[in-house]
């Protein structure tokens, strides 16, 4: 950890640099990180698989399971994060025109 401000453009810099210092942009091209991303999300819905509503609900008493979905969702959040450095998508701005392009598709009943 750092003593950085945590937002989206400072954990991108991080990723990047952690890369860059390994030799690894080589492998980063959005094929590569989609598909990592893809197995990252599918090791968060492993840990669910076969719980019943009410357990998945109760996850995050165990502190070893909590540990498991905590790293996971690192694990997704971090290939997102470099997929999205790599094609040049500010994250948030596509999520809040996600967000408003709904609002107009599902208008309150």
């Amino acid at each position: 950890m750092t003593d950085e401000p945590l937002d989206v453009a400072n954990l991108q810099r991080r990723l990047a640099e952690f890369a860059a210092a390994r030799d690894w942009r080589q492998y980063h091209t959005p094929k590569n990180l989609v598909a990592a991303l893809s197995v990252e999300a599918s090791e968060l819905v492993e840990i669910f698989q076969w719980l019943t509503p009410e357990e998945s609900a109760r996850v995050m008493d165990d502190p070893d399971t909590a540990h498991k979905v905590t790293d996971e969702v690192a694990d997704v959040l971090s290939y997102l994060l470099q997929f999205c450095e790599v094609l040049d998508i500010d994250p948030l701005a596509a999520l809040d025109a996600k967000i408003a392009r709904n609002e107009k598709r599902f208008p309150p009943a």
